[in-house]
């Protein structure tokens, strides 16, 4: 299986994976609107929240890494420029949600 095709595959697996995850997430934040700050500190604290959290948060920013770094293969010539775009694109994905999980499981 070639490069592109698995790029196209793991695309398709993470937005049908992040489309429950993201109804989830909607209906939730929705529903702790109008609360006050006890029920939404109950929500976030509670286990179910932070693993579904964390699974939404890691499915989102790699289907973004991966449909940003499309657009740097589809509109960046200089291969240099592309290379460094992509690795500091996986580098954000990768530590930004990562510092969002800890700051979630130590509230």
């Amino acid at each position: 299986m070639g490069s592109v095709t698995k790029k196209w595959l793991f695309l398709k697996v993470s937005s049908a994976i992040l489309l429950p995850l993201m109804l989830w997430f909607s209906i939730h934040l929705a529903s702790v609107y109008d609360k006050g700050y006890n029920e939404l500190l109950l929500f976030i604290t509670s286990q179910p929240s932070k693993l579904l959290f964390s699974l939404f948060l890691i499915f989102a920013y790699f289907f973004s890494a991966l449909s940003i770094s499309e657009v740097f293969e589809d509109y960046i010539e200089d291969e240099k420029i592309k290379n460094a775009a992509n690795k500091s694109l996986n580098i954000f994905a990768i530590v930004f949600p990562l510092i969002i999980i800890i700051l979630v499981f130590n509230i």
